[in-house]
Protein backbone atom coordinates (compact mmCIF):
# COMPACT_ATOMS: atom_id res chain seq x y z
CA UNK A 1 0.00 0.00 0.00
CA UNK A 2 1.16 3.40 -0.93
CA UNK A 3 -0.44 6.74 0.14
CA UNK A 4 -0.96 8.05 -3.20
CA UNK A 5 -3.42 5.06 -3.72
CA UNK A 6 -7.65 5.36 -2.90
CA UNK A 7 -7.52 2.65 -0.81
CA UNK A 8 -5.00 4.35 1.78
CA UNK A 9 -6.73 7.79 1.68
CA UNK A 10 -10.40 6.44 1.63
CA UNK A 11 -10.16 3.19 3.07
CA UNK A 12 -7.05 2.72 5.98
CA UNK A 13 -6.49 6.41 6.50
CA UNK A 14 -9.92 7.03 7.63
CA UNK A 15 -10.10 3.87 9.69
CA UNK A 16 -7.06 4.07 11.45
CA UNK A 17 -7.96 8.15 12.94
CA UNK A 18 -10.86 6.79 13.82
CA UNK A 19 -9.55 4.02 15.57
CA UNK A 20 -7.02 5.63 17.03
CA UNK A 21 -8.70 9.11 18.22
CA UNK A 22 -10.98 6.58 20.19
CA UNK A 23 -8.50 5.01 21.56
CA UNK A 24 -7.36 5.39 25.43
CA UNK A 25 -4.05 7.08 25.70
CA UNK A 26 -2.62 4.44 26.65
CA UNK A 27 -3.66 2.38 24.13
CA UNK A 28 -2.48 4.75 20.93
CA UNK A 29 0.81 2.89 20.50
CA UNK A 30 -0.91 -0.31 19.78
CA UNK A 31 -3.40 1.00 17.75
CA UNK A 32 -0.40 2.72 15.57
CA UNK A 33 1.55 -0.72 15.45
CA UNK A 34 -0.84 -2.99 14.77
CA UNK A 35 -1.91 -0.41 11.86
CA UNK A 36 1.55 -0.35 10.69
CA UNK A 37 1.91 -4.15 10.62
CA UNK A 38 -1.30 -4.02 8.69
CA UNK A 39 -0.35 -1.64 6.11
CA UNK A 40 2.94 -3.11 5.46
CA UNK A 41 1.39 -6.73 5.40
CA UNK A 42 -0.76 -5.32 2.57
CA UNK A 43 2.23 -5.03 0.57
CA UNK A 44 4.50 -7.13 1.65
CA UNK A 45 2.91 -10.41 3.33
CA UNK A 46 5.84 -12.86 3.08
CA UNK A 47 8.26 -9.89 4.69
CA UNK A 48 6.29 -8.60 7.27
CA UNK A 49 8.16 -11.46 9.74
CA UNK A 50 11.25 -9.96 8.66
CA UNK A 51 10.49 -6.28 9.62
CA UNK A 52 8.63 -8.09 12.96
CA UNK A 53 12.36 -9.48 12.99
CA UNK A 54 14.46 -6.68 12.97
CA UNK A 55 12.09 -5.16 15.12
CA UNK A 56 12.58 -7.82 17.71
CA UNK A 57 16.60 -7.52 17.92
CA UNK A 58 16.54 -3.73 17.70
CA UNK A 59 14.77 -4.16 21.16
CA UNK A 60 17.08 -7.24 22.59
CA UNK A 61 20.33 -5.36 21.38
CA UNK A 62 19.21 -1.94 23.05
CA UNK A 63 18.80 -3.85 26.24
CA UNK A 64 21.99 -5.97 25.58
CA UNK A 65 23.82 -2.76 25.29
CA UNK A 66 22.46 -0.96 27.98
CA UNK A 67 23.26 -4.70 30.29
CA UNK A 68 26.72 -4.45 29.29
CA UNK A 69 27.65 -0.76 29.23
CA UNK A 70 30.98 0.13 31.46
CA UNK A 71 31.61 -3.54 30.99
CA UNK A 72 35.11 -5.58 30.08
CA UNK A 73 32.78 -6.95 26.58
CA UNK A 74 30.68 -3.43 26.18
CA UNK A 75 31.04 -3.45 22.41
CA UNK A 76 30.07 -6.21 21.70
CA UNK A 77 26.47 -6.31 21.41
CA UNK A 78 27.00 -3.27 19.34
CA UNK A 79 29.03 -4.89 17.20
CA UNK A 80 26.65 -7.69 17.24
CA UNK A 81 23.44 -5.01 16.18
CA UNK A 82 25.53 -3.29 13.64
CA UNK A 83 26.41 -7.24 11.91
CA UNK A 84 22.91 -8.43 12.35
CA UNK A 85 21.44 -5.32 10.91
CA UNK A 86 24.07 -4.42 8.13
CA UNK A 87 23.77 -8.11 7.61
CA UNK A 88 19.98 -8.43 7.16
CA UNK A 89 20.52 -5.30 4.98
CA UNK A 90 23.23 -6.84 2.45
CA UNK A 91 21.68 -10.60 2.29
CA UNK A 92 18.27 -9.03 0.96
CA UNK A 93 19.25 -6.34 -0.95
CA UNK A 94 22.87 -6.54 -2.61
CA UNK A 95 23.25 -10.68 -2.48
CA UNK A 96 22.52 -10.53 -6.49
CA UNK A 97 24.72 -7.75 -6.57
CA UNK A 98 28.13 -9.75 -5.63
CA UNK A 99 26.91 -12.94 -7.04
CA UNK A 100 27.11 -11.09 -10.68
CA UNK A 101 30.59 -9.45 -10.00
CA UNK A 102 32.38 -12.49 -8.63
CA UNK A 103 30.24 -14.70 -11.77
CA UNK A 104 32.34 -12.05 -13.74
CA UNK A 105 35.41 -11.74 -12.50
CA UNK A 106 36.04 -15.50 -11.95
CA UNK A 107 34.28 -17.03 -14.59
CA UNK A 108 31.53 -18.90 -12.74
CA UNK A 109 28.10 -19.27 -12.90
CA UNK A 110 26.72 -19.14 -9.64
CA UNK A 111 22.94 -18.91 -9.59
CA UNK A 112 20.83 -15.79 -8.45
CA UNK A 113 18.85 -15.73 -5.44
CA UNK A 114 16.59 -13.25 -6.72
CA UNK A 115 15.00 -12.08 -3.87
CA UNK A 116 12.40 -9.34 -4.04
CA UNK A 117 13.88 -6.55 -2.05
CA UNK A 118 11.50 -5.92 1.08
CA UNK A 119 10.04 -2.48 0.90
CA UNK A 120 11.40 -0.28 3.34
CA UNK A 121 14.45 -2.50 4.40
CA UNK A 122 17.23 0.12 4.35
CA UNK A 123 14.93 2.78 5.90
CA UNK A 124 14.01 1.31 8.85
CA UNK A 125 17.40 -0.56 9.14
CA UNK A 126 19.08 2.50 9.53
CA UNK A 127 16.39 3.70 12.08
CA UNK A 128 17.13 0.84 14.31
CA UNK A 129 20.58 1.27 13.77
CA UNK A 130 20.99 4.77 14.79
CA UNK A 131 19.27 3.83 18.29
CA UNK A 132 21.25 0.99 19.40
CA UNK A 133 24.39 3.13 18.21
CA UNK A 134 22.71 5.79 20.29
CA UNK A 135 22.42 3.74 23.60
CA UNK A 136 26.15 2.68 23.32
CA UNK A 137 27.06 6.47 23.34
CA UNK A 138 24.29 7.25 25.89
CA UNK A 139 22.78 9.80 23.85
CA UNK A 140 19.67 7.73 23.98
CA UNK A 141 17.95 5.92 26.77
CA UNK A 142 17.28 2.57 26.82
CA UNK A 143 14.05 1.30 25.53
CA UNK A 144 12.07 -0.89 27.84
CA UNK A 145 8.87 -1.19 26.49
CA UNK A 146 8.79 -3.49 23.07
CA UNK A 147 5.52 -1.83 22.44
CA UNK A 148 6.88 1.41 22.33
CA UNK A 149 10.39 0.35 20.56
CA UNK A 150 8.10 -1.93 17.72
CA UNK A 151 5.82 1.34 17.14
CA UNK A 152 8.82 2.80 16.82
CA UNK A 153 11.00 0.98 14.07
CA UNK A 154 7.01 0.00 12.14
CA UNK A 155 5.48 3.71 11.87
CA UNK A 156 3.63 3.24 9.06
CA UNK A 157 3.83 7.17 7.89
CA UNK A 158 7.65 7.04 7.28
CA UNK A 159 8.07 3.25 6.84
CA UNK A 160 8.35 2.80 3.25
CA UNK A 161 10.09 6.06 1.76
CA UNK A 162 11.50 7.80 5.11
CA UNK A 163 12.58 10.68 6.45
CA UNK A 164 14.58 8.13 8.67
CA UNK A 165 13.45 9.13 11.95
CA UNK A 166 16.18 8.50 14.51
CA UNK A 167 14.82 7.28 18.01
CA UNK A 168 15.98 10.27 19.97
CA UNK A 169 13.48 12.50 17.66
CA UNK A 170 10.55 11.29 18.92
CA UNK A 171 11.71 9.21 22.57
CA UNK A 172 9.91 11.22 24.07
CA UNK A 173 6.84 11.62 22.12
CA UNK A 174 6.83 7.80 21.50
CA UNK A 175 5.10 8.07 25.68
CA UNK A 176 3.47 11.52 25.97
CA UNK A 177 2.71 13.50 22.92
CA UNK A 178 0.13 16.10 22.37
CA UNK A 179 -2.86 15.73 20.05
CA UNK A 180 -4.29 19.14 19.35
CA UNK A 181 -6.32 20.95 16.37
CA UNK A 182 -3.75 22.70 15.14
CA UNK A 183 -1.56 19.62 14.99
CA UNK A 184 -4.30 17.91 13.16
CA UNK A 185 -4.84 20.85 10.63
CA UNK A 186 -0.88 21.51 10.25
CA UNK A 187 -0.58 17.57 9.56
CA UNK A 188 -4.13 17.45 6.74
CA UNK A 189 -2.49 20.54 5.15
CA UNK A 190 0.87 19.20 5.01
CA UNK A 191 -0.23 15.69 4.11
CA UNK A 192 -2.48 17.22 0.99
CA UNK A 193 0.58 19.30 -0.22
CA UNK A 194 3.01 16.19 -0.39
CA UNK A 195 -0.24 14.05 -2.45
CA UNK A 196 -0.50 16.41 -5.15
CA UNK A 197 3.30 16.92 -5.55
CA UNK A 198 3.39 13.17 -6.06
CA UNK A 199 0.43 12.53 -8.02
CA UNK A 200 0.15 16.06 -9.81
CA UNK A 201 3.69 16.49 -10.35
CA UNK A 202 5.83 13.74 -9.71
CA UNK A 203 3.54 11.47 -11.80
CA UNK A 204 3.03 13.59 -14.36
CA UNK A 205 6.57 14.32 -14.99
CA UNK A 206 7.10 10.18 -14.84
CA UNK A 207 4.95 9.81 -17.82
CA UNK A 208 7.24 12.63 -19.59
CA UNK A 209 10.59 10.17 -18.86
CA UNK A 210 8.25 6.58 -20.15
CA UNK A 211 7.50 8.81 -22.90
CA UNK A 212 11.42 9.66 -23.84
CA UNK A 213 12.42 6.35 -22.93
CA UNK A 214 9.88 5.17 -24.91
CA UNK A 215 10.94 7.66 -28.40
CA UNK A 216 12.56 5.72 -30.59
CA UNK A 217 14.65 8.20 -32.37
CA UNK A 218 16.44 9.55 -29.71
CA UNK A 219 18.02 13.82 -29.99
CA UNK A 220 20.72 15.31 -27.72
CA UNK A 221 18.02 17.74 -26.59
CA UNK A 222 15.43 14.91 -25.21
CA UNK A 223 18.08 13.62 -23.28
CA UNK A 224 18.73 16.78 -21.65
CA UNK A 225 14.80 17.06 -21.23
CA UNK A 226 14.58 13.41 -19.88
CA UNK A 227 17.23 13.88 -17.12
CA UNK A 228 15.61 17.47 -15.85
CA UNK A 229 12.26 15.58 -15.76
CA UNK A 230 13.84 12.55 -14.15
CA UNK A 231 15.36 15.06 -11.42
CA UNK A 232 12.56 16.88 -11.10
CA UNK A 233 10.02 13.92 -10.76
CA UNK A 234 12.36 12.22 -8.17
CA UNK A 235 12.50 15.86 -6.10
CA UNK A 236 8.46 15.68 -6.28
CA UNK A 237 8.31 12.26 -5.31
CA UNK A 238 10.21 12.28 -2.51
CA UNK A 239 10.18 15.42 -1.13
CA UNK A 240 5.92 14.85 -1.46
CA UNK A 241 6.54 11.29 0.63
CA UNK A 242 8.54 13.51 3.30
CA UNK A 243 5.25 15.91 3.41
CA UNK A 244 3.03 13.57 3.83
CA UNK A 245 5.17 11.50 6.54
CA UNK A 246 5.53 14.47 8.31
CA UNK A 247 1.74 15.43 8.03
CA UNK A 248 0.58 12.26 9.09
CA UNK A 249 3.32 11.87 12.39
CA UNK A 250 1.83 15.38 13.27
CA UNK A 251 -1.83 14.42 13.19
CA UNK A 252 -0.66 11.64 15.35
CA UNK A 253 1.18 14.07 17.86
CA UNK A 254 5.23 12.90 16.05
CA UNK A 255 7.16 15.96 15.10
CA UNK A 256 9.21 14.77 12.27
CA UNK A 257 12.33 16.73 11.25
CA UNK A 258 12.30 18.54 7.91
CA UNK A 259 14.31 16.59 5.03
CA UNK A 260 13.81 18.73 2.36
CA UNK A 261 14.64 22.66 2.17
CA UNK A 262 14.71 23.58 -1.55
CA UNK A 263 18.00 22.27 -3.01
CA UNK A 264 17.58 23.72 -6.43
CA UNK A 265 18.05 27.24 -4.92
CA UNK A 266 21.90 25.89 -3.77
CA UNK A 267 24.94 27.67 -4.94
CA UNK A 268 27.47 24.74 -4.45
CA UNK A 269 26.93 20.96 -4.45
CA UNK A 270 27.87 21.30 -0.44
CA UNK A 271 24.86 23.43 0.15
CA UNK A 272 22.88 21.35 -2.16
CA UNK A 273 23.63 17.96 -0.13
CA UNK A 274 22.85 19.56 3.05
CA UNK A 275 19.14 20.99 1.40
CA UNK A 276 18.58 17.16 0.21
CA UNK A 277 17.42 13.95 1.79
CA UNK A 278 18.69 15.99 4.88
CA UNK A 279 17.83 12.67 7.41
CA UNK A 280 20.13 10.89 5.27
CA UNK A 281 23.32 12.67 4.81
CA UNK A 282 23.06 13.72 8.72
CA UNK A 283 22.60 10.26 9.76
CA UNK A 284 25.77 9.36 7.53
CA UNK A 285 27.55 12.24 8.93
CA UNK A 286 27.19 11.10 12.57
CA UNK A 287 27.29 7.47 12.73
CA UNK A 288 30.15 7.37 10.02
CA UNK A 289 31.58 10.55 8.89
CA UNK A 290 32.73 11.70 12.35
CA UNK A 291 33.33 8.55 14.07
CA UNK A 292 36.00 8.00 11.61
CA UNK A 293 37.46 11.70 12.60
CA UNK A 294 35.84 13.67 10.34
CA UNK A 295 38.16 16.39 8.91
CA UNK A 296 39.45 16.49 12.24
CA UNK A 297 42.47 14.39 10.52
CA UNK A 298 45.01 14.84 8.46
CA UNK A 299 44.56 15.91 4.53
CA UNK A 300 45.02 12.33 2.82
CA UNK A 301 42.62 10.74 6.21
CA UNK A 302 39.87 13.20 5.59
CA UNK A 303 39.98 12.58 1.50
CA UNK A 304 39.52 9.06 2.47
CA UNK A 305 36.69 9.95 4.90
CA UNK A 306 34.41 11.94 2.22
CA UNK A 307 35.26 9.03 0.12
CA UNK A 308 34.00 5.96 2.17
CA UNK A 309 30.73 8.03 3.44
CA UNK A 310 29.89 8.64 -0.59
CA UNK A 311 30.91 5.50 -1.57
CA UNK A 312 28.64 4.21 0.90
CA UNK A 313 25.93 6.61 0.18
CA UNK A 314 25.55 5.59 -3.37
CA UNK A 315 25.92 2.15 -2.63
CA UNK A 316 23.02 2.68 0.02
CA UNK A 317 20.73 3.89 -2.86
CA UNK A 318 20.97 0.63 -5.07
CA UNK A 319 22.72 -2.50 -6.06
CA UNK A 320 24.33 -1.12 -9.49
CA UNK A 321 27.24 0.39 -10.15
CA UNK A 322 26.28 3.59 -11.42
CA UNK A 323 25.31 4.39 -7.88
CA UNK A 324 28.45 4.00 -6.62
CA UNK A 325 29.62 5.92 -9.02
CA UNK A 326 27.26 8.59 -8.31
CA UNK A 327 28.03 8.45 -5.02
CA UNK A 328 31.64 9.15 -5.34
CA UNK A 329 31.16 11.84 -8.23
CA UNK A 330 29.66 13.92 -5.19
CA UNK A 331 32.86 12.83 -2.80
CA UNK A 332 34.95 14.24 -5.92
CA UNK A 333 32.81 17.67 -5.67
CA UNK A 334 32.96 18.64 -2.09
CA UNK A 335 36.45 17.37 -1.60
CA UNK A 336 37.43 19.99 -4.81
CA UNK A 337 34.60 22.60 -3.38
CA UNK A 338 36.22 22.23 0.35
CA UNK A 339 39.71 23.09 -0.95
CA UNK A 340 39.30 25.13 -4.22
CA UNK A 341 35.88 25.45 -5.84
CA UNK A 342 34.64 27.07 -2.95
CA UNK A 343 36.99 30.60 -2.51
CA UNK A 344 36.13 31.21 -6.18
CA UNK A 345 32.41 30.65 -5.60
CA UNK A 346 32.19 33.05 -3.05
CA UNK A 347 33.86 36.15 -5.56
CA UNK A 348 31.49 35.10 -8.08
CA UNK A 349 27.89 36.62 -8.52
CA UNK A 350 25.51 34.61 -6.61
CA UNK A 351 23.93 33.58 -9.71
CA UNK A 352 27.25 31.91 -11.15
CA UNK A 353 26.96 29.57 -8.53
CA UNK A 354 23.16 28.21 -8.99
CA UNK A 355 23.79 27.82 -12.45
CA UNK A 356 27.06 25.73 -11.66
CA UNK A 357 25.21 23.71 -8.96
CA UNK A 358 22.81 22.93 -11.22
CA UNK A 359 24.61 21.62 -14.37
CA UNK A 360 26.29 19.52 -12.04
CA UNK A 361 23.07 18.34 -10.18
CA UNK A 362 21.68 17.45 -13.85
CA UNK A 363 24.66 15.45 -14.67
CA UNK A 364 24.68 13.78 -11.94
CA UNK A 365 21.12 12.34 -12.40
CA UNK A 366 22.04 11.31 -15.46
CA UNK A 367 23.81 8.63 -13.93
CA UNK A 368 21.48 8.62 -11.46
CA UNK A 369 18.13 7.78 -14.15
CA UNK A 370 20.54 4.97 -15.47
CA UNK A 371 19.46 0.74 -14.55
CA UNK A 372 23.23 0.39 -14.50
CA UNK A 373 26.92 1.53 -15.42
CA UNK A 374 26.57 1.41 -19.35
CA UNK A 375 23.11 3.20 -19.29
CA UNK A 376 24.83 6.28 -17.07
CA UNK A 377 27.55 6.70 -19.32
CA UNK A 378 25.61 6.20 -22.11
CA UNK A 379 23.47 9.15 -20.92
CA UNK A 380 25.81 11.42 -20.62
CA UNK A 381 27.54 10.78 -23.96
CA UNK A 382 24.45 11.35 -25.65
CA UNK A 383 23.93 14.75 -23.77
CA UNK A 384 27.34 15.55 -24.52
CA UNK A 385 28.33 14.77 -28.39
CA UNK A 386 26.55 16.24 -30.92
CA UNK A 387 28.10 13.83 -34.25
CA UNK A 388 25.91 11.30 -32.03
CA UNK A 389 22.67 12.45 -32.30
CA UNK A 390 20.78 15.57 -34.07
CA UNK A 391 20.22 17.98 -31.70
CA UNK A 392 16.35 17.47 -31.56
CA UNK A 393 13.76 17.05 -33.97
CA UNK A 394 9.88 16.93 -34.90
CA UNK A 395 8.68 14.54 -32.03
CA UNK A 396 11.42 15.72 -29.46
CA UNK A 397 9.77 19.39 -30.08
CA UNK A 398 6.03 18.21 -29.58
CA UNK A 399 6.79 16.46 -26.35
CA UNK A 400 8.59 19.43 -24.61
CA UNK A 401 5.94 21.74 -26.11
CA UNK A 402 3.09 19.46 -24.92
CA UNK A 403 4.68 19.59 -21.54
CA UNK A 404 6.34 22.62 -21.05
CA UNK A 405 3.83 23.96 -18.45
CA UNK A 406 4.38 21.10 -16.10
CA UNK A 407 8.19 21.43 -16.27
CA UNK A 408 7.74 25.15 -16.02
CA UNK A 409 5.14 25.39 -12.91
CA UNK A 410 7.44 22.07 -11.46
CA UNK A 411 10.37 24.41 -11.55
CA UNK A 412 8.78 27.23 -10.10
CA UNK A 413 7.58 24.56 -7.44
CA UNK A 414 10.80 23.20 -6.70
CA UNK A 415 11.88 27.00 -5.20
CA UNK A 416 10.29 29.22 -2.49
CA UNK A 417 8.63 31.43 -5.03
CA UNK A 418 5.40 30.16 -4.21
CA UNK A 419 5.79 30.01 -0.22
CA UNK A 420 7.49 33.40 -0.53
CA UNK A 421 4.00 34.81 -2.36
CA UNK A 422 1.98 33.19 0.60
CA UNK A 423 4.37 34.89 3.26
CA UNK A 424 3.61 38.52 1.57
CA UNK A 425 -0.33 37.88 1.64
CA UNK A 426 -0.68 36.84 5.01
CA UNK A 427 1.82 39.99 5.97
CA UNK A 428 -1.21 42.08 5.54
CA UNK A 429 -4.44 41.70 8.15
CA UNK A 430 -6.67 41.42 4.92
CA UNK A 431 -4.10 38.98 3.05
CA UNK A 432 -4.35 36.95 6.49
CA UNK A 433 -7.85 37.07 6.94
CA UNK A 434 -7.84 35.89 2.90
CA UNK A 435 -5.41 33.25 3.22
CA UNK A 436 -7.24 31.72 6.32
CA UNK A 437 -10.46 31.28 3.72
CA UNK A 438 -8.62 30.50 1.21
CA UNK A 439 -6.30 27.96 1.68
CA UNK A 440 -8.66 25.12 3.74
CA UNK A 441 -10.66 25.62 -0.22
CA UNK A 442 -7.25 24.99 -1.98
CA UNK A 443 -6.56 21.66 -0.69
CA UNK A 444 -9.81 20.26 -0.16
CA UNK A 445 -9.49 21.16 -4.28
CA UNK A 446 -6.34 19.70 -4.24
CA UNK A 447 -7.61 16.70 -2.76
CA UNK A 448 -10.44 15.97 -4.78
CA UNK A 449 -8.01 16.92 -7.98
CA UNK A 450 -5.83 13.99 -6.94
CA UNK A 451 -8.33 11.57 -6.68
CA UNK A 452 -10.11 12.21 -9.94
CA UNK A 453 -6.45 11.37 -10.90
CA UNK A 454 -5.96 8.33 -9.11
CA UNK A 455 -9.76 6.84 -10.18
CA UNK A 456 -8.69 7.46 -13.57
CA UNK A 457 -5.70 5.15 -12.79
CA UNK A 458 -3.62 7.60 -13.54
CA UNK A 459 0.28 6.59 -14.17
CA UNK A 460 1.01 6.67 -10.62
CA UNK A 461 5.05 4.79 -10.15
CA UNK A 462 6.61 3.96 -7.02
CA UNK A 463 10.15 4.68 -7.12
CA UNK A 464 11.34 3.32 -3.41
CA UNK A 465 11.30 -0.03 -4.92
CA UNK A 466 15.05 0.61 -5.60
CA UNK A 467 15.82 1.61 -2.21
Amino acid sequence: MVFSSVSFIYYFLPMFLVLYFMAPRKLKNLVILLASLLFYFYGEPVYSILIVLSSGLGYLHGRWIHKKKGGRYEKLPLISSLATGIGILMFFKYSDFFIKNINQIFSLNIPFLALKLPIGISFYTFQILSYTIDVYRGDAKVQRNILKFSTYVTLFPQLIAGPIVRYTTIESELSNRKHSFENTAYGINRFIIGLAKKVLLANTLGQLTKIFLDISEKTMLLYWGYVIAFMLQVYFDFSGYSDMAIGLGRIMGFHFLENFNYPFISRSISEFWRRWHISLGTWFRDYVYIPMGGNRVSLLRWIINVFVVWFLTGFWHGAQWNYVVWGLYFALFLVLEKKFIKSILEKLPAVMGHLYMLFFITISFAIFAADDLSGAFNNLKCMFTIKLLPFTNAETTYYLKSYMFILIFAIAGATPILKGLVGILKSTEIGKKTMNIAEPILHILLLLLVTSYLVDGSYNPFLYFRF
